[in-house]
């Protein structure tokens, strides 16, 4: 193959590329109204620190602001950078900030620190396309202290096992259930019972060493700081709200 020909062919592929990336197999992200970043979380209740390392860092795959780059224009390589930007918008959407509930706004709080602890975020593959975005341990740390933004004094009234219970359903079941082992381990009988001992289920070592015992103060320090409690836990997730905390604990102890 002389040059000429080679030079034709690699022309041929680039326009099929572009022609390829007009498909948008995993949908279409760019179909939404593009959006200035500095827009994002302007009147939200999170420290500035936390504000602008989402809007350095996490913007891109989780907001209505993405840089479009020029491999995210050719094709196989824009529908995985679409695949990323549709997923990411669907767990969490910055654009779309104001128009969550409180209580979604504190799930996604929640989330965001427990992801910033535990490093899963950005994922690898845009880590390798956008070496500044990986978070630095100071980045990590802005993230993390979300998990205590709002944070209030002591409970105002007695727990309420069905506030709890009703609260359980929106905060912990993506990671927990009452009888079966998932994420976290089942809450069933939890109260009383000795952490690290539900005996299928694979704790970090850190837990499985603390001897504690769920009771009333124990689950309100757990559910308040886990990481504080006990380092190395692996779970990374807290109540901000006091009332909220002894809701979920008259649940916890209500159930046999």
């Amino acid at each position: 193959m002389n040059k000429l020909q080679f030079l034709g062919g690699g022309m041929v592929l680039f326009a099929l590329s572009l022609c390829l990336a007009r498909i948008h197999p995993f949908g279409n992200p760019r179909s939404a109204p593009q959006e200035s970043r500095d827009a994002l979380l302007h009147n939200a209740s999170i420290p500035d620190e936390a504000r602008r390392t989402l809007l350095a860092k996490c913007a891109d795959c989780h907001s209505n602001a993405t840089h479009w780059t020029i491999e995210s224009r050719i094709a196989p390589a824009s529908w995985l950078i679409e695949r990323d930007v549709a997923e990411g918008r669907r767990h969490l959407n910055l654009s779309q900030w104001q128009e969550l509930s409180p209580d979604q706004r504190e799930v996604l709080v929640q989330q965001i620190a427990q992801r910033a602890r535990s490093g899963s975020m950005p994922p690898l593959q845009y880590r390798l396309r956008h070496w500044q975005a990986d978070l630095k341990p100071s980045d990590r740390e802005a993230l993390a202290r979300l998990a205590k933004y709002n944070s209030d004094g002591g409970p105002t009234a007695p727990g309420d096992a069905a506030r709890g219970r009703a609260l359980f359903q929106r905060r912990c079941t993506g990671c927990h259930s009452l009888n079966a082992n998932r994420e976290g381990p089942h809450l069933r009988g939890v109260y009383g019972r000795r952490a690290g001992s539900v005996p299928d289920f694979q704790y970090s070592a850190s837990i499985k060493k603390s001897e504690v015992v769920w009771t009333d103060s124990t689950l309100n320090e757990w559910l308040t700081d886990t990481d504080a409690m006990v380092p190395g836990n692996g779970m990374g997730f807290s109540v901000p709200k006091a009332q909220d905390r002894a809701d979920l604990i008259a649940f916890l102890r209500s159930i046999p």
